[in-house]
């Protein structure tokens, strides 16, 4: 029986209404869409629909239980997102949704009364818990806007639950950087009180040289920094339970290891090979979320328009990966690698 569980599909990777500061492909710092077309001569990728019904048919034929449309862009500016959203009711499977949270073109409430019923889980970009923060991270956002969307999502969200007992998570999706993460322990507050579910994040890919600085890795005395953080936000989180009286759940918030700096420890282990898989808009198969340019050094693993992600997965150079890639100079420093 397979392991896989999710799949992730880069439906519309160069749409998106905002500029995050770290954001590989939309960052004030990034030359991507540049190169994409000097590369392609396309200035935008979009996944073809028909690609989408191919990848989610197989993928569901696989036991795989959750969709991610694109996390790099905005995956509602997808021209079929209804499409993919029915799709997956039709398939028995779940969506999994990553948004900057502005809800693009239509009502909150349009858009939430459309993704709720299908979806397992809806992270929204969040780097700030003040205005000027967030704002200076997320180029384009409007703070106060963005807190009355969340308010207006999960009242929704907790309608639906009511009526159907279907329960869709809400998390804050965190960029951890030196910027913004001295008010983690207010964003952990201010999920508490909007009814957040989950506060997530990840150490940043400093994709570019002007923010490497920003990165809490650098050294000792960040290192150090950041583990303090760290225990502000467990102890917010205890101080400030959402309306039910349950916590904010804390995803990836621990402590560094002052003596491994950008290493990861060889034990940790990859949380995605044996059990997720990507597919690019234009079908290329790739087995975590490493930037582009970046994960092509773990191997070529072919397109959905020649072979299927069945035969991907039983493929030498897939196998391979799965036993060797502690030692893969990549995975060697991966931000994702967790601890058994």
């Amino acid at each position: 029986m397979s392991t896989f569980w999710r799949i992730t599909l880069d439906t519309n990777p160069e749409d998106c209404n905002l500029s995050c500061t770290m954001c590989e492909e939309h960052s004030e710092f990034s030359d991507f869409m540049q190169r994409l077309y000097e590369r392609t001569g396309v200035k935008r990728r979009r996944m073809p629909f028909d690609m989408v019904q191919k990848v989610m048919e197989q993928a569901a034929a696989m036991g795989v239980r959750e969709i991610i449309p694109s996390t790099m862009g905005e995956p509602l500016l997808y021209r079929q997102m209804d499409e993919l959203l029915e799709l997956a009711k039709e398939l028995g499977m779940k969506v999994n949704l990553t948004t900057n949270g502005t809800f693009p073109k239509r009502s909150v409430e349009d858009w939430a009364e459309r993704i709720v019923p299908v979806t397992s889980d809806v992270k929204i970009s969040w780097n700030g818990a003040t205005k000027e923060t967030t704002e200076a991270v997320m180029k384009g956002l409007k703070f106060e806007q963005a807190i009355a969307n969340v308010e207006r999502f999960i009242a929704v969200r907790d309608a639906h639950h009511a009526a159907t007992g279907h329960y869709c998570r809400v998390t804050f999706q965190l960029t951890f950087m030196q910027n913004n993460m001295h008010e983690l322990p207010d964003i952990i507050a201010l999920a508490a009180r909007l009814g957040v579910d989950r506060v997530k994040g990840h150490h940043l890919w400093a994709h570019f040289e002007e923010i490497q600085h920003l990165n809490f890795k650098a050294s000792a005395q960040t290192i150090d920094r950041w583990n303090d953080i760290v225990d502000l936000a467990v102890a917010a989180a205890a101080k400030h339970p959402r309306h039910d009286g349950t916590p904010v759940l804390l995803e990836n918030i621990t402590p560094l290891l002052p003596q491994n700096g950008h290493a990861v420890p060889h034990t940790h282990e990859c949380p995605f090979l044996g059990k997720e898989l990507w597919v690019s808009a234009t079908g290329d198969i790739s087995p975590c979320c490493a930037p582009d340019d970046l994960r092509r050094s773990l191997g070529d693993f072919g397109n959905v328009s020649e072979r299927s992600l069945a035969e991907v997965v039983a493929d030498e150079a897939y196998q391979d990966l799965m036993r060797d890639y502690r030692d893969r100079p990549l995975c060697s420093t991966c931000n994702m690698r967790k601890p058994c």
